[in-house]
């Protein structure tokens, strides 16, 4: 989902791809390395990773608007969400609400994604345009059917796995499972977008 060159966020500001995988995922290692390394009983990790987990996020959120001008909307969704159900998990001494936090984020992206579709908005398009350059106004739809698809299993998936397993398997599921099936899915879509016209080299210079 990434150029491998520098990418900007519509300013006139340039973050790296690195960097940006830093901003997404940083505050999800910060989160499990403290939920793993911590002692004590499971709910005291989860408070104890649950806290690091929402200063890791604002932290995202300063270092985002430092380097890139602006806050991304999806880590602005994810920080919300994150400082909401995070603070009723500290506040109840309950893991039920963090762990419903992703099924909200999944089925939040996906009713934008199908609002988009149904009043002819491109919304993937807009976020994601400079990342799938080339690609057909057929290949954004089918592109965003896809995802949107992908949010529903994921947000199903999430509920079985936290209503029917423990919590440290919930938290192992979000590490070892989320992350890995969200890659393969990006991959898996690749010979449909080839398909569309994905530009996979930039284009060559004229003489």
């Amino acid at each position: 989902m990434w150029k491998a060159s520098a990418v900007t966020d519509g300013t006139s500001k340039q973050i790296t791809p690195g960097l940006r995988l830093a901003l997404d995922y940083g505050p999800l290692v910060v989160f499990f390395g403290f939920n793993f390394l911590m002692p004590g009983l499971p709910i005291v990790r989860l408070m104890a990773a649950t806290i690091a987990f929402i200063v890791a996020i604002g932290a995202a959120m300063v270092v985002s608007l430092a380097k890139a001008g602006r806050i991304s909307p999806m880590l602005w969704l994810t920080g919300v969400l994150v400082l909401v159900f995070g603070g009723l998990t500290l506040y109840f001494h309950d893991a039920r609400f963090i762990q419903m936090k992703p099924t909200i984020i999944y089925g939040l992206l996906a009713a934008l994604l199908a609002f988009g579709l149904l009043t002819g908005r491109p919304l993937l398009q807009q976020l994601l345009e400079s990342a799938y350059p080339g690609l057909t106004e057929l290949g954004w739809r089918k592109l965003t059917v896809n995802w949107m698809i992908f949010f529903v299993a994921m947000a199903i998936l999430n509920e079985i796995v936290r209503n029917n397993f423990s919590q440290d398997f919930w938290v192992g599921f979000k590490l070892w499972g989320v992350i890995p099936l969200t890659f393969l899915f990006v991959i898996a879509n690749m010979p449909m977008l080839m398909k569309h016209g994905l530009q996979t080299e930039p284009p060559k210079s004229e003489p």
